[in-house]
């Protein structure tokens, strides 16, 4: 790809047929609390709540009447199947959207209303994406690409256009979400084309790192497996364009945690009142990583709110993670002797902090387990020193703050524990979230070896999680193993998590 062509091609992008040109909103608490000027790109305020219509549009709206007449075709689990839908119908065209099985029902009920035809087919975007490719070679209709197409990627850095425009003085750094590389690749284009000196810098969940790995090993990857909460960005290999011209004017990826991500949501909506998904929130997480690593300040930065398009079953997740991601909370599990005066003892070392969970049942006569979730209020150096004085104080404590199986299950189970159980295995489990799904799974997981727990709890996101024990003798496990792995489901074993043997182990 050409990289003056693709500057023309900004330059006489037809995006503004659909797309508004947003707000660049100077973020006062943010700015006070980190001593730096940050600025946020509200792409989330686009007519279809994201940055996506521009590229949909520059694409659809350059066809010949001739490819037009043929209708198009994509395929996406959201906010691309949303701009496509929108741009055919405001230019006439047949559109066809094929999403995966596990799409929401609010994107897909949105791509309908926006008068796109929706197919249902596989449970991944690679599998919805093969077969839109399968449908445009027999039907002739345009296959519209979400990122790897220039005319995609021109239309995406019209955001970096805007944004030059709109601030007074140079930015020193801009944090863009990175899923398949197209907004990333279209606003380094146009910043390092006009002003090499200011950094562009992508952001992207620790649990889809593709364009870091990518970049890390120069050659594209395809990751074997990727995390989904933010469902936007999550995709498992960059494309070969956004690839080559990330290698040239990208300075570099910050990676986020599901937590830190959670943490960002929430600051933009202190902020602004408004409510970013997941992926629209990458950005700032990664912002804030920037600043504490590089301990910086008095710099002008520039965030993009990539979209809006929130599950609002999602949002209960959300809250319960932010405290976590922004370090205002420690999750432990705490040894207390079982003695006259002992919690007396452990809550007087807590001091004043708050108590924002606190889970026990009696284990024996000897000692007890406890969750319990205390306030921070000097971050990650005041978890340590909690964590430290217990010990000191007698009172053995693991750190769960990072436990992911802690924090989406075992806290929910506290006091779970069975003795007569024996030979548990704990292993956890992903399936597809759609109508059906869970009954599909358990009877799957029915037969031979006996279920000794199981917790679910639906997070309205693409994926279920589920924590199940099975009962398995040490003769048997050769035949589980090759039961599990023919099950067609993602799993991985937790026996031996420190906080499933604290609270559930028998």
């Amino acid at each position: 790809m050409n990289l003056q062509s693709l500057i023309n091609k900004i330059q006489q992008a037809r995006v503004y047929d659909v797309a508004i040109n947003t707000p660049l909103e100077y973020m006062t608490q943010m700015s006070l609390r980190f001593s730096n000027c940050i600025y946020i790109k509200r792409e989330d305020q686009q007519d279809i709540f994201s940055f996506k219509i521009r590229g949909a549009y520059n694409k659809i709206s350059g066809l010949t009447q001739k490819e037009m007449d043929k209708g198009i075709i994509g395929a996406s689990a959201g906010n691309h199947a949303q701009g496509v839908a929108s741009s055919a119908n405001r230019l006439g065209i047949d559109a066809t959207i094929v999403m995966p099985k596990t799409t929401p029902e609010i994107k897909i009920n949105a791509v309908k209303r926006l008068g796109g035809k929706v197919i249902l087919h596989g449970n991944t975007y690679d599998d919805a994406s093969a077969y839109a490719y399968e449908l445009s070679a027999e039907t002739g209709a345009i296959y519209i690409h979400p990122y790897d197409d220039e005319d995609v990627i021109a239309g995406q850095g019209t955001v970096a256009r805007e944004i030059l425009e709109q601030l007074d003085n140079l930015p020193d750094a801009i944090f863009i979400p990175v899923g398949g590389g197209g907004l990333l690749a279209g606003m380094a284009a146009w910043v390092k084309h006009y002003h090499r000196e200011v950094r562009i810098i992508g952001v992207e969940p620790d649990d889809a790192p593709s364009m870091y790995e990518a970049l890390r090993t120069n050659k594209r990857v395809a990751l074997p497996q990727i995390g989904i909460f933010a469902d936007g960005v999550a995709v498992r290999q960059v494309g070969e364009n956004t690839f080559k011209l990330a290698c040239e004017l990208v300075d570099e990826v910050v990676l986020v945690s599901t937590d830190e991500i959670c943490a960002a949501i929430k600051d933009i909506y202190d902020e602004t009142r408004s409510i970013s998904e997941p992926a629209g929130a990458v950005a700032l997480a990664g912002l804030k990583k920037f600043i504490e690593r590089e301990m910086v300040s008095n710099q002008l930065y520039v965030v993009v709110n990539s979209g809006a398009n929130m599950n609002f079953d999602r949002l209960r997740h959300v809250a319960e993670r932010a405290e976590v991601g922004e370090h205002k909370e420690g999750l432990y599990a705490v040894t207390i002797p079982e003695r006259p005066g002992s919690f007396h003892e452990f809550c007087h070392l807590i001091g004043n902090r708050g108590i924002t969970e606190f889970n026990y049942r009696y284990s024996d006569q000897d000692s007890a387990h406890v969750f319990a979730g205390i306030q921070l209020k000097e971050g990650l150096e005041e978890r340590r020193h909690i964590n430290e004085m217990l010990e000191k104080k007698g009172f053995p404590v693991v750190d769960l703050s990072d436990d992911e199986l802690a924090k989406l299950h075992i806290r929910y189970m506290v006091g779970g524990r069975s003795p007569g159980i024996q030979n548990e295995c704990l292993f956890r489990f992903e399936f597809p979230e759609r109508p059906g799904a869970l009954l599909r799974f358990l009877s799957l997981l029915g037969g031979k070896w006996n279920i000794s727990l199981f917790h679910y709890r639906n997070h309205g996101s693409d994926y279920g999680r589920v924590l199940c024990g099975f009962q398995v003798p040490d003769e048997e496990h050769q035949d589980f193993q090759n039961f599990l792995d023919g099950l067609g489901y993602r799993f991985g074993e937790e026996t031996n998590n420190p906080a499933y043997q604290l609270f559930l182990a028998s």
